[in-house]
């Protein structure tokens, strides 16, 4: 571990490993619970080397290290043995039911398409070659390549186990144990089986994801059940045993008839959908909007939908293939603004883009084009919608869970050739509609006439440009110098210089144009890093960390890329000074020592279009 002997230190000189009751952090330190701050030694603890202070007061023992504290505090709870509490933070602030089920099926899938992704693309080669000769389909070779597709999706309840064991609370090798046992061949499409006196429906359990997804959350609760009430030296011995003989009864009861029911439910909606007004509109519409999912983070949404039509019907008649024609259709509106560009740097950008997006990679153009020029979304919803209407009046047929261009070979699977030549169609369509809706459109006048300004004030400017960075306002306000602080860490410039606000308006913007570098958990800090170098924290109130998220609307998330004046978070600061916190907005740049100097306003108060930092280079 990169911080291995870093910690090590640490964990020595706050009282050892039985001395720390708990450790979490926030975007600047570690703030410890102590079972005995006097075995702590904090005047040692402060010369240590990568130690920027160490901060004792009612809330917390904290130590400040800087903003790479995530990286230190990952390997620290390993270290200890803790369960990361910032996770827990992070589950209770997600109060939405709906949002949270939508988060754990995305966050579950995600890991868990690197081998789907392998097996699919390899049925799609290999039906490619089966219908060109060069493999036959029972030869040897083929079968025994053809096994790595079947075998991924026969234990795909194993993978899924794995992949949501830790966020909900279970044993990751006691869930894979459970999934297990659901595919064996003691119990997966076995009839006539009974427990306790009790029929059992026969049931699929391979290839299936909902039944265990249920399984594991049945799982976790009932792991932190037995921690609560087993006695700890019986714990080790005694809940493995409980958690399997209880687990797998209540699944083959009520969980595995459930998740099936909910596939089925699926299935269902789609059909009368499809009985009803034809699934084409469902791919037409899928295809035109996926860009907008993906800027909203739903952009894995879908791969379980998918999944349960594969399993049900063999393929999937919706998603899939929509998937594919939008991305190709991205690049398609990138390819049409490349052409229509004239500057050096655009033309860069647009062509970079498109190609990622060829290859299924579509966030760089999404973020890095189609937010700030906005018409590309809507060249996509044309050429994608057009791209999709065609493949939903041709009922195109996805065998594999694949997408992109790679992916078109195993449209072919089947034997089934003019479903290949409807998606190539449907991906034309989408690719040369897109590129020729965004060359129309155009690049906005604003745009263009942005780009041409800024290229006059740099040929005016490049001397004067090359020595400093200003930065705009975060919030309105009245200025107050970093001195008076009320925070040590900030106060005594250990985090580098800034500025702090005392806020009049509950709106946070973006000082600087860049990328988000990161975003707590709780809301209450942003990280943002210029192109040029420049690594500007954004920390609202002090000791707002506590608060949990509340008073926050913070809207970007890391890695989105900003714009200088962008809305970052609206907070109620009202809601924090009630609850007893001070609502000072600190801004300071991160990496201070690597310029001249970091000069703050001169005035008292500041507003949205005043400068309240310069960075000299």
């Amino acid at each position: 571990m990169k911080y291995q002997t870093f910690n090590e230190k640490i964990i020595r000189l706050v009282g050892g490993k039985d001395n720390v009751q708990a450790v979490v952090h926030c975007m600047t330190r570690l703030r410890f619970t102590l079972k005995d701050r006097s075995k702590a030694q904090t005047e040692e603890l402060k010369d240590l080397d990568g130690v920027i202070d160490v901060v004792s007061n009612n809330v917390a023992y904290q130590v400040i290290i800087g903003t790479h504290v995530n990286e230190v505090h990952g390997e620290l709870i390993s270290m200890l043995g803790l369960t990361s509490v910032t996770e827990e933070n992070q589950e209770k602030a997600k109060k939405n039911p709906l949002k949270a089920v939508m988060d754990l099926l995305s966050e579950t899938m995600t890991p868990v398409i690197e081998p789907i992704i392998a097996s699919g693309l390899l049925a799609g080669f290999l039906s490619l070659f089966s219908i060109t000769g060069l493999i036959s389909a029972d030869s040897p070779t083929y079968q025994l390549l053809d096994s790595i597709r079947s075998a991924v999706f026969f234990f795909l309840p194993i993978f899924i186990a794995m992949s949501c064991a830790k966020r909900l609370k279970a044993s990751p090798y006691l869930a894979v144990a459970l999934a297990a046992v659901l595919v064996s061949s003691s119990i997966n499409d076995v009839a006539g089986l009974s427990i306790f006196g009790i029929k059992l429906p026969q049931m699929m359990y391979a290839n299936s994801f909902i039944p265990i997804i249920l399984a594991v959350w049945f799982m976790g609760q009932l792991t932190v059940f037995l921690n609560k009430y087993v006695p700890k030296f019986l714990q080790y011995f005694l809940n493995p045993l409980l958690i399997m003989v209880i687990c797998l009864p209540v699944t083959l009861l009520v969980f595995g008839p459930i998740g099936i029911w909910i596939g089925d439910g699926i299935g269902w909606f789609f059909e009368v959908l499809h009985n009803t007004f034809g699934s084409w509109i469902v791919v037409m519409l899928y295809a035109a909007l996926q860009p907008f999912l993906i800027m909203l983070g739903a952009g894995n949404f879908m791969m379980p939908l998918a999944l349960n039509f594969v399993n049900k019907m063999g393929y999937d008649p919706i998603f899939l293939a929509a998937a594919t024609i939008s991305d190709i259709a991205v690049s398609g509106a990138m390819l049409g603004y490349f052409l229509r560009a004239k500057d050096a740097k655009q033309k860069q950008l647009f062509g970079t883009v498109s190609f990622s997006a060829l290859m299924g990679v579509t966030e760089p153009a999404i973020y890095g084009a189609f937010i700030k020029f906005r018409r590309p979304f809507i060249a996509v919803m044309i050429g994608g919608g057009l791209g999709g209407l065609f493949a939903g009046l041709m009922n195109v047929k996805t065998y594999s869970i694949v997408w992109g261009l790679m992916g078109l070979p195993s449209y072919a699977d089947n034997q089934d050739i003019s479903n290949l030549v409807f998606m190539i169609i449907s991906v034309v369509i989408g690719f040369v509609g897109a590129a020729i809706a965004a060359f129309v459109l155009g690049i906005p006048q604003e745009e263009q006439a942005i780009t041409k300004n800024e290229l006059e004030a740099e040929a005016k400017n490049q001397a004067v440009d090359l020595r400093k960075v200003p930065l705009g306002s975060v919030v309105e306000g009245k200025i107050v110098p970093l001195a008076q602080i009320k925070d040590q860490a900030f106060s005594t410039g250990a985090l580098g210089k800034g500025i702090g606000i005392i806020p009049t308006s509950d709106q946070v913007v973006a000082p600087i144009s860049g990328e988000v570098s990161a975003v707590f958990p709780t809301k209450h800090a942003i990280g943002l890093k210029t192109e040029q170098g420049v690594e500007v924290l954004i920390h609202m109130g002090i000791d707002t960390v506590e608060l949990d998220g509340q008073y926050f609307d913070t809207i970007v998330k890391q890695g989105d890329k900003v714009t200088k004046g962008q809305l970052l978070s609206t907070v109620d600061f009202d809601g924090i000074k009630k609850a007893g916190y001070d609502p000072t907005v600190i801004v300071v740049i991160t990496n201070t020592m690597d310029y001249l100097d970091v000069i703050p306003a001169a005035q008292e108060d500041i507003f949205s279009e005043d400068e309240c930092l310069t960075v000299i280079l």
